[in-house]
């Protein structure tokens, strides 16, 4: 996907900040929905290949650790849930950055990538900009994967094959 990959020039001259402050930069200038929770945290809108990704991101001071996390808007029902966390395992092994997961408290599939900051707690633009990539990427990749589970009934195997083929033929 390329719609985030762009020069530091659409968003003019932006030093390193805050990490909650550079996520709002970086949304305002693509003209996201976005708000800020507090002053640690944000939570926005990105439109992906396959749905509307709400985007979440906390910053944790005394570690230093910005956690985000995309979620599609899928809920997983009960009697979904054993396919789905064996598709989960079969996708997280091939991820090198961030893992799916459903929230326990209320059946929701996520995307969540901490992001470890060096001791000055700063976030660039460029690393704002690959976090959020990262991340809508990975939804759009597998995205259909799970719909093949949830609306298809196939098996987490065929599903997540299913889905790398059909990603596959649409470049």
């Amino acid at each position: 996907m390329s719609m985030m990959r762009t020069g530091e020039g659409d968003l003019g001259r932006h030093e390193d900040c805050a990490p909650v402050e550079m996520l709002g930069q970086l949304f305002e200038a693509r003209g996201w929905h976005y708000e800020f929770v507090s002053d640690d945290e944000i939570t926005g809108e990105v439109q992906g290949s396959w749905a509307t990704y709400q985007l979440r991101a906390v910053w944790r001071a005394e570690d230093n650790v910005l956690q985000l996390l995309c979620l599609p808007d899928i809920r997983v029902p009960d009697d979904k849930r054993p396919a789905m966390f064996e598709v989960l395992g079969l996708i997280n092994e091939q991820l090198w950055l961030g893992h799916f997961d459903i929230w326990s408290n209320n059946t929701m599939l996520l995307y969540r990538h901490g992001l470890l900051l060096s001791d000055d707690g700063l976030l660039s633009l460029s690393q704002a900009q690959m976090l959020v990539e990262v991340a809508v990427e990975e939804c759009d990749r597998f995205y259909p994967a799970f719909q093949f589970i949830l609306w298809g009934d196939k098996s987490p195997a065929d599903a997540l094959a299913s889905a790398l083929v059909d990603a596959a033929g649409e470049a």
